[in-house]
């Protein structure tokens, strides 16, 4: 019984774990979503801010923000304007629950960011991107990918 019931234990513990995904692995999944054809912008911004946003971690949520609002998932989106959390206001723009960017099934989280990219800030509405990796030399990032 006490076998069954610590095997249970390490099963719940492995499930809740966040996954972070390997930076190539994390490239190849952008690169077949084509979020670089959407967006306009090359496979090595995207990972390059996701590194800088979550550090590749598909279940982080982020610490309160000065408006209350937080961010969620890989690439870190918004309560206040793309997600609901059900705390205060928010303009939702990716109608869904923020909750829903916190599983390792990025599909969502890719279908939104190419939504968040269509806005007037597009891609610098990512304050890592803006500091980290806008106008750097990113080839880094997708190095030895194979894409």
């Amino acid at each position: 019984m006490k076998v069954l019931a610590f095997t249970l234990f390490c099963l719940f513990i492995a499930v809740n774990e966040a996954k972070v995904y390997e930076r190539c692995e994390l490239a190849r999944k952008l690169k077949n979503s084509k979020l670089d054809v959407v967006s306009g912008h090359s496979i090595a911004n995207w990972v390059c801010l996701a590194y800088y946003e979550s550090r590749f971690n598909s279940r982080l949520v982020g610490p309160p923000n000065r408006n209350k609002s937080q961010d969620y998932g890989i690439f870190q989106i918004n309560s206040r304007w793309w997600c609901s959390n059900g705390k205060g206001t928010t303009a939702n723009g990716c109608r869904s629950s923020c909750s829903a960017f916190l599983d390792d099934d990025i599909t969502n989280d890719i279908e939104c960011a190419k939504r968040i990219v269509k806005d007037p800030n597009g891609i610098s509405a990512w304050v890592a991107w803006r500091n980290y990796c806008r106008g750097k030399n990113l080839s880094k990032w997708t190095q030895g990918c194979r894409l």
